[in-house]
């Protein structure tokens, strides 16, 4: 058995205050999953505690990572979309793809790293490939 095989297994929770897993490792009896495994059967941890851990460490870091396992008896349902969350949702993708500089509406989201369009942001690339391009609408200056 490897160090860290023996640094994350702990079923009974001695070490790390709740049951740890090896990746991998962990019980087979359909009585944990990972939010993304409740999610994919409609289901939401709903406030409960994490009730155990499957943890590894990366090779490549040294790091270690985990993922925390809820119990599905005490899982709840997904609460539905209504009509309001979805316009509500429709509106931020609105604004996500909406260039706050020139007010063009992509069908990509923004880059958060340049805060603006790809236009806007190096405008002389875009002049050098196409003069006639321009980021405005007549009358907004």
């Amino acid at each position: 058995m490897s160090a860290a095989y023996g640094e994350c297994f702990d079923p009974t929770g001695a070490r790390y205050g709740i049951p740890t897993y090896p990746w991998k490792y962990a019980p087979d009896d359909d009585r944990f999953a990972t939010r993304r495994q409740l999610r994919a059967r409609g289901l939401r941890p709903g406030g409960q505690p994490i009730a155990a851990q499957v943890m590894r460490v990366s090779r490549r870091s040294g790091t270690v990572r985990v993922a925390y396992l809820y119990r599905i008896d005490l899982a709840k349902p997904v609460r539905p979309m209504t009509s309001r969350k979805w316009g509500a949702l429709a509106l931020a993708m609105l604004a996500r793809r909406t260039c706050p500089n020139c007010r063009l509406i992509y069908g990509y989201c923004i880059p958060k790293s340049l805060g603006m369009c790809v236009p806007c942001a190096f405008p002389d690339s875009r002049a050098a490939v196409d003069p006639s391009a321009t980021c405005s609408f007549p009358g907004r200056d």
